[in-house]
């Protein structure tokens, strides 16, 4: 027997495992936000576009946003522009952020278009600044020791956070099948364009597109416990719980809050997503097991 070749009966096993969760989303949109090992990896960064265009043939509507730090950081690097970083976000002045849009709105958003329609999809690569989809505003970092009588504000140049999302040119691309890949750049009232943490634009994208999953890609299992086990079927009220008592902490906490966040605002559940595993979207998606931790409101 050919060592490559796929018992049938376990294809249909998993085909009919599928079924109630394609029927399950069929016309609900999940928007995901991809990076990390993902974005780097080549198995990895064919099963991602493979991932998006099967789930857009079965009738749901995916919608990406994407990160591109380590890109980021190799051009400034060839280009002899140094980076900085305040609370783990990285300085941006007028020369960084042409730099920023460069990579993030050009090779990043057009490679992953690229992949996405090589697997027989139809993406189409947009930044928040494109119809004004996302209005942003200058995130106001506050530095404080316990010497200082009042927290010190740091100027972290073209840092934002965003003020709204407009979902119309979205929804109009989703409605004409093709599949929005958004790299987070944002623009205020006067022009200035900015920057915003992939994460956030993905949580609040989510929010505004009444989105039925969030799936957030990361480097690691999920979040865990202190046994090292990963939590899964979480509640908020239990995730605030976890913050509270300190299991979630560090690089973790600004991604559950993140999820959090949008379960709140009314997205139905929120994944984090083990990205290192082939084909984690699917798994994620259309299995009972998964690849990650669900936060939902059992509200």
């Amino acid at each position: 027997m050919n060592p490559n070749s796929r018992d049938p009966r376990v294809v249909v096993e998993v085909l009919s495992e599928a079924l109630p969760y394609i029927q399950q989303f069929s016309g609900k949109t999940v928007v995901v936000k991809y990076g990390g090992n993902a974005m780097t990896e080549d198995t990895l960064i064919n099963s991602f576009a493979r991932d998006i265009v099967l789930m857009k043939e079965v009738g749901i509507n995916p919608v990406v946003v994407h990160g591109g730090g380590p890109q980021i950081g190799s051009l400034l690097e060839k280009l002899n522009i140094e980076s900085r970083f305040v609370n783990g976000m990285r300085v941006t002045d007028a020369q960084t952020m042409d730099v920023v849009e460069m990579v993030l709105g050009g090779l990043v958003n057009k490679s992953i278009v690229n992949l996405i329609n090589q697997s027989g999809g139809k993406a189409i690569g947009l930044t928040g600044k494109d119809g004004a989809q996302i209005r942003a505003r200058q995130l106001k970092v506050e530095h404080k020791t316990p010497e200082m009588t009042a927290p010190e504000i740091i100027d972290i140049g073209h840092v934002g956070e965003v003020e709204s999302i407009s979902t119309d040119l979205i929804e109009m691309l989703a409605a004409r099948d093709f599949i929005p890949v958004i790299a987070p750049i944002g623009v205020d009232d006067k022009g200035h364009s900015y920057n915003i943490n992939a994460d956030l634009v993905a949580g609040k994208l989510a929010e505004a597109l009444g989105a039925e999953k969030l799936m957030l890609l990361t480097n690691v299992a999920g979040l865990m416990n202190s046994e090292g086990q990963v939590l899964t079927g979480l509640t908020t009220a239990q995730v605030d719980e976890l913050i509270e008592d300190g299991t979630i902490y560090g690089g973790m906490l600004p991604k559950i809050r993140c999820a959090l966040d949008a379960v709140k605002g009314g997205v139905v559940s929120a994944q984090i997503v083990d990205g290192r595993v082939p084909h984690a979207i699917l798994l994620e998606i259309f299995t009972k097991a998964g690849v990650g931790t669900l936060i939902s409101d059992a509200g």
